[in-house]
């Protein structure tokens, strides 16, 4: 059997800059860096004959330019691809989670045409690490084609009906006997195959976690280490709001050496011989359904003898959603659950296990250290009164509760991954910088009629898979079958944001044009089917607040990586509305009643309309109307915002979400880290007349799909602060500012109007 494979990330005229939002290379001309990724893949499909396949391909991916191979064309030279295509700048990335194929797990990848759904396909990797680096990748190679376009003459240039047209799929060679022959062989292959990982990039640079270490807003949570047992630290919420509650929020912290990748692998792992080595309470699992590529059900026993004087066993059911967000940092939920495929079982006592949390986020190693290390964080919810005692005068009893025993898991893990170096030594990954030419040269080899197809004819899993290509003799493997207050944590922070906070006044103002006078808004001239909150004691309604509660990027970002705390927005939210509709609504400013058609609206200088399109039962919209009071300074960075491309628009826009509150649960599901909407889910743009429309389709990402639908269910005890602006990379465009913000204070369902044809 053959070695497992190399796996190589290669750069030319430089290192890569990866790792959510700071990924892509910047627009600098001639200092761009040429990135190529290659490494093992699953390719996943239906054949002619409708049978799906799973096959391991190499895949390459250089500059904008793709190719795949059936074999390693560094250790088969001159080896030819069996497809290839290029990027265009419509590609989309939608991560979809784990999902079953033949025996074993993988991750998989779909691509498609945000202009036809239609043209798509996928790829699927052994490790969800691996899939992060992929979206790394084919985010590299959108720029890189945006970057070609726009300095390619006009005359020259595609229109984006050229830029779609995906016709020219390779031919199909129907020879069905070996098509079914083939489909055979992947129940039988080597086990190996299916276990075995490309693990793009593990060559970390320091701008992979420049967002990593902390969150983007202020935290209402205030946590005291009560206890450190086993090298972790417990910690519990003392914050002032659950002071008279009768749960209490508890957490272990640990630090563990190995990466969040592998961190996670091993807490999601429900393999009973492997879970026996660190998790000393839940060790006996078995997965019950699976809900999708990011939630499934799980059903687990244990023995409480050594935890108390009972001695029926316990079984227990719980629900888990996982995500992963844009700098890496992985989250896990468990929830109680039911379910009618694991009734009560005789001899054992069926319990609701604790809600629990996991977070795994990656940390800068030691000085002098290139070893991977992450924070793991495994957060309860469990009885107030028990815990006080236990705290107090009974700490026997502590240690022999489920409570603890479920918080010992981190230690567990910890000792676990140091005791199995091999977790932690999986990749093989090199990082080479080799000296060619800069960007803007063209790649020879590449640049051929046949070769300049949509990248969706070299990936689509339908039936031209099978190729003549593919025909050939086969011998590669396949695969086996806030309202309140809050204190400021940190006083250095809050101290350097006051002294920032005139200046970034100064910065902002140069967004809008100095030399005309400011037009005035008067906020009874427009009203949108969301009432506006005149107290706090208001619900189902907006308001909004400063951008004090958030931590944006300062002057001195690039250099130290500083955060200061955001100030007044730039622009004025004038009105929101909350409609309900059968289907997603785009280019709701057109709408006759919509506020930028009213006589009032028409006279603003600019107004941003952010629609977020909310999936659910009906469909429904929060649009969110925010108005500038004089007209925007072309050459800012707003200004290239307004009338830019897609490319950069989706690389710049974000949002930065806080939950002030609502179940704890809700708030580690959101989270505090800021979201480049763009790379998160499809984003359309609508620029006419005064107003730009920005159209967020949620519903387009089943991470997001999956978030929001538990958001739903606990919406009319939330309180929401949300805050977008646009994301600053060059030392020009810092600090950042807060483009807008809203609340939204415990929001019903039901008082969604219906939005007229």
């Amino acid at each position: 059997m053959e070695s497992p494979p190399v796996t190589r990330m290669a750069s030319h005229g430089g290192s890569s800059e990866s790792g959510g939002s700071e990924s892509g290379a910047e627009d600098k001309g001639c200092d761009r860096t040429r990135f190529e990724y290659f490494g093992w893949v699953y390719h996943l499909g239906t054949n002619s004959i409708g049978r799906e396949f799973c096959h391991l391909r190499f895949l390459h991916i250089r500059g904008k330019y793709v190719m795949m191979y059936k074999r390693d064309p560094h250790e088969n030279p001159g080896i030819k691809p069996i497809r290839r295509g290029v990027v265009g700048n419509t590609l989309m990335v939608e991560e979809l989670g784990r999902r079953r194929v033949n025996d074993g797990d993988l991750y998989v990848l779909r691509f498609y045409n945000r202009l036809d759904e239609e043209k798509k396909g996928e790829i699927a990797c052994a490790t969800a690490g691996e899939t992060r680096k992929w979206m790394e990748a084919f985010d590299q190679a959108k720029q890189q084609a945006e970057y070609e376009l726009s300095q390619s003459s006009t005359r020259n240039r595609l229109s984006m009906e050229d830029e779609i047209d995906l016709e020219g799929h390779r031919p199909r060679v129907k020879r069905y006997a070996h098509g079914l022959k083939k489909l055979i062989r992947i129940g039988h292959g080597p086990e190996t195959l299916l276990r075995r990982s490309s693990n793009l990039g593990r060559h970390h640079r320091p701008s992979d976690f420049m967002e990593g270490d902390a969150a983007d807003v202020v935290e209402a949570h205030e946590w005291r280490c009560v206890r450190t047992v086993n090298g972790i630290r417990l910690f519990e919420d003392v914050s002032d709001h659950k002071a008279h509650s009768k749960t209490v929020l508890v957490k272990a912290v640990g630090v563990v050496d190995a990466s969040p990748d592998t961190a996670f692998e091993v807490v999601l792992n429900l393999d009973r011989l492997r879970r026996y080595e660190w998790d000393a309470l839940t060790g006996d699992l078995e997965l019950v359904d699976s809900l999708g590529g990011h939630s499934d059900v799980v059903y687990g026993s244990y023995d409480p003898r050594y935890l108390s004087r009972w001695q029926s066993k316990r079984d227990f059911i719980f629900s888990r959603q996982w995500f992963r967000g844009q700098d890496g940092t992985y989250t896990i939920l468990q929830f109680p659950a039911i379910h009618k495929k694991r009734p009560p079982k005789s001899g054992y006592r069926r319990i609701k296990i604790n809600p629990s949390s996991w977070e795994i986020r990656n940390i800068r190693g030691l000085a002098g250290s290139n070893g991977d290390r992450c924070l793991v964080t495994h957060m309860l919810e469990i009885d107030s009164g028990g815990w006080f005692k236990w705290k107090l005068d009974q700490r026997s009893k502590f240690e022999k509760s489920i409570a603890y025993a479920l918080l010992s898991q981190v230690s567990g893990l910890k000792a676990y991954i140091s005791a199995n170096p091999a977790l932690t030594c999986e990749s093989t990954t090199t990082f080479v910088d080799t000296k060619t030419s800069d960007i803007s040269g063209p790649i020879s080899e590449f640049e051929d009629a046949e070769v300049a197809e949509e990248f969706y004819d070299a990936i689509a899993a339908d039936a031209s898979s099978s190729s003549d290509d593919d025909e050939e003799e086969d011998d590669d493997a396949e695969l086996d079958s806030k309202g309140q207050r809050v204190k400021l944590k940190n006083v250095s922070w809050a101290v350097a944001s006051l002294a920032l906070k005139a200046k970034k006044a100064m910065d902002c103002n140069k967004e809008l044009d100095p030399h005309v006078d400011p037009v005035t808004i008067n906020p009874s001239d427009f009203r949108g089917s969301m009432n506006k909150g005149k107290g706090e004691a208001d619900s189902n309604c907006w308001t909004s607040p400063s951008g004090t509660g958030f931590k944006i990027r300062g002057k001195t970002y690039l250099k130290d990586n500083a955060k200061v705390a955001g100030g007044d927005p730039l622009l004025k939210l004038i009105a929101v509305d909350w409609f309900k509709v059968e289907s997603s609504r785009s280019k709701v400013a057109l709408h006759r009643k919509c506020v930028v058609q009213s006589e009032a609206g028409k006279k603003l200088p600019f107004i941003l309309v952010v629609n977020l399109q909310v999936p659910g039962k009906p469909n429904y919209s929060l649009v969110m109307y925010y108005a500038a009071d004089r007209p925007v300074n072309k050459n800012s960075l707003l200004g290239k915002f307004i009338d830019g491309s897609d490319t950069f628009r989706d690389a710049r826009f974000k949002l930065i979400p806080s939950i002030l509150q609502g179940y704890w649960m809700v708030k580690r599901a959101v989270g505090t880290k800021a979201c480049l909407l763009g790379k998160a889910v499809t984003c359309h743009y609508f620029r006419q007349d005064n107003f730009l429309e920005i159209d967020v389709d949620i519903g387009s990402s089943s991470v997001a799909r999956s978030i929001i639908s538990l958001v739903l269910g606990y919406v009319t005890s939330l309180v929401v602060d949300l805050a977008i602006l646009i994301e600053g990379r060059e030392e020009t465009e810092l600090p950042e500012y807060i483009l807008g913000t809203v609340r939204l204070n415990k929001v019903r369902l039901d008082t969604a109007v219906p939005l007229e044809s």
